[in-house]
């Protein structure tokens, strides 16, 4: 990696302030001189609030971000975050905050992907029909830290009010549409110059995304040389049979295909028998 970023010029497309947290990162760890893309409208590919339907998935979503950027500057080198949010893949109780960070190089033709799935987010939603379910709910997602959204309905996008950050104004508007509707449906507002937890995340991501570019490949020594498949198959130490315990890892390079093979990343050559399917069934 050395030398491939020194001094240039490094978009970060996004105009909710995702550069606080991005931006000193990317300088220290890759010496880029860092510029948010002025005007850039990336609620064209889709609002949380739900304004504008995000029509690709998120990597898509992702990408052409960064790609709208470098169309709209003339630059080769972009960064980028999405972020999406819902119940955990594992713990589907749980709601969770993944995001995701790009890097494209145009120069040399690098697209790298990094990612943080985290637990610790306030999203939520709720109709609520009294001052005091407003409030209590205001209080569990660390409102006013982190910002509400105000709306008639679920999914009612007519006269939605974002960004609340303030308890009267929040009173202000809950009242008003009570007194119109008899109810109002409040939900944390998931921008990132609104939600602070959603920021540490993001700052996470774009750590691992650091990682990602110092993993260089052992044969052209770009960066980005990553794992793109994990088989299981590690033996079990009682009776020898193949369990769902991660065997191998597989990195390949996105810039020469170079492939490489990690035996026992975990650096066990046997699994417990508690994870095996013939001894612990």
């Amino acid at each position: 990696m050395d030398n491939l970023f020194v001094t240039r010029r490094l978009l970060i497309a996004t105009q909710h302030h995702k550069e606080q947290v991005i931006a000193p990162i990317l300088e220290q760890a890759l010496y880029v001189c860092c510029e948010v893309v002025a005007d850039l409208d990336t609620d064209l590919l889709g609002t949380f609030s739900g304004e504008v339907e995000r029509k690709d998935d998120p990597i898509t979503t992702l990408r052409n971000k960064c790609l709208m950027a470098l169309d709209q500057t003339g630059g080769d080198l972009v960064v980028a975050s999405e972020g999406s949010f819902g119940p955990h893949p594992q713990m589907f109780f749980m709601s969770a905050d993944d995001e995701l960070v790009m890097l494209i190089d145009k120069k040399h033709n690098l697209e790298i992907l990094a990612r943080a799935l985290s637990v610790d987010t306030n999203f939520n939603g709720k109709e609520v029909t009294s001052e005091s379910d407003l409030l209590a709910f205001a209080e569990s997602v660390k409102f006013p830290s982190h910002g509400l959204i105000l709306r008639k309905a679920q999914g009612e996008n007519l006269g939605i009010i974002k960004g609340i950050k303030d308890l009267e104004e929040l009173k202000y508007h809950f009242s008003s549409l009570f007194e119109q509707y008899g109810s109002a449906f409040i939900e944390t507002d998931m921008r990132a110059m609104h939600n602070p937890s959603r920021m540490k995340v993001i700052e996470t991501a774009t750590h691992n995304l650091v990682k990602q570019l110092s993993s260089c490949c052992p044969q052209c020594e770009m960066p980005g040389f990553d794992i793109v498949k994990s088989n299981p198959g590690l033996q079990c130490a009682e009776c020898g049979l193949p369990t769902q315990s991660i065997l191998n890892h597989v990195y390949i390079c996105q810039h020469c295909h170079y492939e490489q093979m990690q035996m026992h990343p975990a650096n066990k050559t046997t699994a417990d028998p508690q994870y095996c399917g013939f001894c612990n069934p």
